[in-house]
């Protein structure tokens, strides 16, 4: 994710921070200095800490039981507003997306029952004063918290776990595609209520929330329906055949006159022997071109490590190399390995489109 950085591994996962999470502590700790001193900045900057602990557990609940499927997690990301594992793939078979769904909010209850078992008393009431109250006060609340996760979890509107849990108990009497449309549905509804809630309370965080809430929906019913037409689509069906080349010692003026000349977003930049190095992209083009040195070799800013797919390949095989790599194309090459073409999210994105309309004119 653009923006966060890892900081470490837990369980096989790379967890990692956005920048904006500090940028939450920061105000949170300011705010609370100058109300009320350091010292209950500090017990405040100390309470989102543990709280976002929870979440990181929150979010290993989801990772293991997800592994249970043999479903990998490579990382899990803290953001200002929660945490987000990111599984290899969502499981499609109802009772296993389940599962998963609901591992994360298990985690809080746990959590909340060991708090209260030790005697945290769960008082929503006090949520409003993390600074006061001494030790028992901060464990009451965040146990108290830890339950609230839960309750806002369970939702059922997309992509809350509430959401999935909604979209698996559909797809049993409706396909996917659709059960999922439902779903993201009813979580830009939500979104809608949570950013009027926002506004007409002045509170940030929640418009903040019904903006992701509205995004995440909306993107998550599109890839779904992405996967759904790509399974009955090959990689020649989506590849881009009709290009221009770059050589690695072509300076950024000759990929300059390329870019005039046609209507690419991104240049394969193959060897004498036609064998792949990388893709020059405009933006790395534009932004070379910005540093003054025109007659720089296109080499020193093409995306190297570009992943490939065979000729037969499923078109959501390059779906995933285009997710996983971060890349921006996928080469598509002959069992000789030679490219004799390439797929980006853009032209993948053109076809879905038409292919839509096809089935629907059908």
């Amino acid at each position: 994710m653009t923006w966060s950085f890892p900081i470490g591994r837990l369980l096989g996962s790379e967890l990692r921070v956005h920048a904006t999470f500090f940028l939450l502590l920061a105000w949170i700790g300011a705010a609370s200095w100058i109300a009320d001193g350091p010292a209950t900045a500090a017990i405040n900057v100390v309470f989102v800490l543990a709280l976002f602990a929870c979440v990181v557990a929150h979010e290993f609940g989801h990772a293991l039981m997800a592994r249970r499927f043999g479903i990998a997690t490579p990382d899990i990301t803290l953001l200002p507003i929660g945490g987000l594992a990111r599984l290899d793939r969502m499981p499609e078979q109802p009772g296993q997306e389940i599962a998963v769904a609901l591992a994360g909010p298990a985690v809080n209850v746990v959590i909340w029952a060991v708090l209260v078992g030790l005697g945290a008393q769960t008082d929503f009431a006090n949520l409003a004063k993390l600074g006061e109250g001494g030790a028992a006060a901060f464990w009451g609340n965040l146990a108290a918290i830890n339950l609230f996760l839960v309750l806002f979890n369970m939702i059922p509107a997309f992509p809350m776990d509430g959401g999935r849990v909604f979209r698996a108990a559909l797809s049993y009497g409706m396909g996917r595609v659709a059960a999922t449309r439902l779903a993201a549905r009813s979580g830009q509804a939500l979104a809608f209520l949570f950013g009027f809630l926002g506004l007409t309370s002045g509170s940030p965080l929640l418009v903040l929330i019904a903006i992701f809430v509205f995004v995440a929906a909306g993107a998550e019913s599109a890839d779904v329906s992405l996967r759904d037409m790509a399974r009955h689509l090959r990689a020649r069906d989506a590849m881009i055949t009709h290009f221009e080349t770059l050589r690695p010692s072509d300076t950024l003026q000759v990929a300059s006159n390329a870019v005039i000349r046609t209507t690419q977003h991104e240049f394969p930049v193959v060897d004498a022997g036609g064998g792949l190095r990388g893709f020059l992209t405009r933006n790395a083009l534009f932004a070379a071109l910005a540093e003054g040195n025109p007659m720089r070799p296109v080499a020193e800013s093409m995306t190297e490590g570009i992943p490939t797919v065979a000729l037969s390949a499923p078109l959501d095989a390059a779906l995933d190399a285009l997710q996983d790599s971060g890349a921006p194309a996928v080469a598509v090459t002959e069992p000789t390995g030679r490219m004799i073409g390439y797929i980006t999210r853009e032209n993948i994105g053109e076809l879905m489109v038409i292919s839509g309309r096809e089935r629907r004119m059908a």
